[in-house]
């Protein structure tokens, strides 16, 4: 079984594929141990499968030729509690794939504690979002045309074989699909000639930066293989952080003045003063650690449940003193804190599950020994 991301990549160390391999394609033969097959296997998939109550048509998907096969054609109304739902129907699902097409079992990156942990640490390694799908096909059947992701991709090939053809071009860090009205033309016609093919057996790892052009293809009898996308965050997010940040400062909230006004001077000025302190905000220890908990955010905390036992809960009122200064990002949890006409501990705890624990714990006990908080 993988336990940290040193296993996913070995022999190639955490070190060297952040210098050396991150732009381009890298195929990571099984080795000796195999011990990257055990995360998936024919066993425990068809377990997951026979967990009939989490699949719904949005999660199980069937792909033929690179159309998604309609719900309706492998999906029944199923009667619950809850009222009636779509279902796939595991004997309509095997009658799709004797047909031809491909299984996809998508955000499974929570069901099994394996694949959560390493989607954990992929998360805490890349400070991304990370998801799993599991990807079911059959000798000579393409469910998917050549195409890029908008993620980074590892794939690990758990049963079976597949060829993957990778394409000499890349597309450049790109965060939305072509706007083209024939993707398929579009994929087809940018993405060069072939520039290598890897044959993955079962153990073997295989990157694939954002962007990068390729499609796979089962040899021989069936194959299974687990597909982690690892989504960190990129510019775009400034945009929403300074507009938050920005809104709470009064010059930006001001009317601006006519284009008109002074040959245009008075609007200069004005522009001139907003881009300053624009870039006073972007540069200030607040953007970083609004980045900070943003990037954390991506990685949930592990579910854990302890019933029948209930959370004790330790009530603070604040004092309407000051508190001391907080590090990081600690000072927007007790800010929140601070605002409240009472608040638990354990509610501030897991509204800010992305900062550690014992750094809340410490920040309110901190508050309360100089007299900003008050235990009820």
């Amino acid at each position: 079984m993988i336990l940290n991301v040193s296993d996913l990549l070995d022999p190639v160390t955490p070190e060297a594929f952040t210098a050396e391999h991150r732009a381009r394609p890298l195929h990571i033969p099984a080795g000796a141990s195999g011990n990257k097959r055990a995360i998936l296997d024919w066993t425990s998939f068809n377990a997951l499968l026979s967990q009939t109550s989490i699949w719904t048509p949005s999660n199980l998907r069937l792909v033929r030729d690179g159309e998604t096969v309609p719900a309706e054609h492998y999906c029944t109304l199923a009667h619950t509690q809850s009222g009636k739902v779509m279902r796939p129907c595991p004997a309509r699902v095997e009658v799709q794939l004797a047909t031809g097409a491909s299984l996809v079992a998508n955000d499974i990156q929570r069901l099994t504690p394996g694949i959560a942990a390493l989607c954990d640490m992929l998360g805490e390694f890349f400070a991304g979002l990370v998801g799993a799908n599991a990807y079911c096909s059959f000798g000579g059947v393409q469910a998917f045309q050549t195409h890029y992701d908008l993620h980074d991709v590892f794939a690990i090939q758990t049963e079976g074989e597949k060829v993957w053809r990778l394409y000499a071009n890349r597309a450049n860090d790109p965060v939305e699909p072509p706007p083209h009205a024939d993707p398929r033309a579009f994929f087809a016609a940018n993405r060069g000639p072939l520039m290598q093919e890897v044959r993955m057996r079962p153990g073997d790892v295989l990157y694939l930066p954002r962007g990068w052009y390729h499609d796979a293809l089962a040899t021989e009898g069936a194959s299974l293989h687990l597909t982690l996308s690892v989504t960190p965050l990129y510019g775009r997010i400034l945009f929403s952080l300074l507009e938050q940040a920005a809104m709470q400062d009064p010059a930006f909230r001001a009317w601006l003045p006519p284009a008109g006004a002074e040959g245009g001077a008075a609007l200069s000025r004005h522009l001139e003063g907003l881009m300053k302190r624009l870039t006073e905000i972007a540069l200030s220890p607040f953007l970083h650690d609004e980045i900070a908990m943003a990037q954390t955010r991506l990685v949930p905390r592990p579910a854990s449940y302890a019933l029948p036992e209930r959370t004790a809960l330790t009530l603070y009122r604040p004092t309407g003193l000051l508190g001391p200064r907080f590090p990081g990002p600690a000072a927007v949890a007790m800010g929140w804190a601070l605002s409240q006409p009472q608040f638990a501990l354990e509610d501030l705890i897991a509204q800010f599950d992305f900062i550690s624990e014992n750094e809340l714990r410490e920040a309110v006990a901190s508050a309360e020994q100089t007299g900003a908080l008050r235990k009820l």
